[in-house]
């Protein structure tokens, strides 16, 4: 049974603490989709100021959505096409600031001002890649990034 937690520490330490609740719930479980989706809502949790959070996977010449928590979405992007696309296509993580500053951005949700995208990397292969919206520019910073960063490599083990 999940228990919901009170963030009450730093950035730091909540995402650590969120990174505990992740395995905790995905250990064990051999099933792709349960442990995004149970990830999805943990980060949707543990975020605040975010309007949109889920995952986008791997499929064909692209990527299809997967697990979210938000408004309806995309269903495909191409490799390449907006963020979700750039960060598969290079296998890196793309902090965007302000969305309508980025060349070829997707809206999916007009809301969204600020976005982080992270690809997840098993070995040498591209599973997807989690992307986090929020209505807020510049929502984003670098712990964020690193902690996110962790946190998905964490669940990558797991997928």
């Amino acid at each position: 049974m999940f228990n919901v937690e009170q963030y009450k520490g730093s950035k730091q330490e909540n995402y650590l603490l969120a990174e505990k609740q992740l395995i905790a719930l995905v250990e064990g479980e051999p099933n792709r989709i349960a442990n995004l989706s149970n990830a999805c809502a943990l980060l949707n949790q543990l975020l605040d100021e975010v309007n949109w959070v889920g995952f986008y996977l791997v499929e064909n010449d692209g990527l299809v959505l997967g697990p979210f928590q938000g408004l309806p979405a995309c269903i495909r992007i191409p490799f390449g096409r907006g963020v979700c696309g750039a960060s598969a296509a290079e296998r890196k993580t793309y902090r965007v600031e302000d969305v309508h500053q980025f060349p070829g951005h997707i809206a999916c949700d007009a809301a969204s001002r600020s976005e982080i995208v992270i690809p997840l990397i098993k070995g040498d292969e591209l599973i997807g890649v989690l992307d986090i919206d929020s209505p807020i520019t510049n929502r984003f910073d670098a712990i964020d990034e690193e902690m996110l960063e962790k946190f998905t490599h964490t669940l990558v083990k797991y997928l």
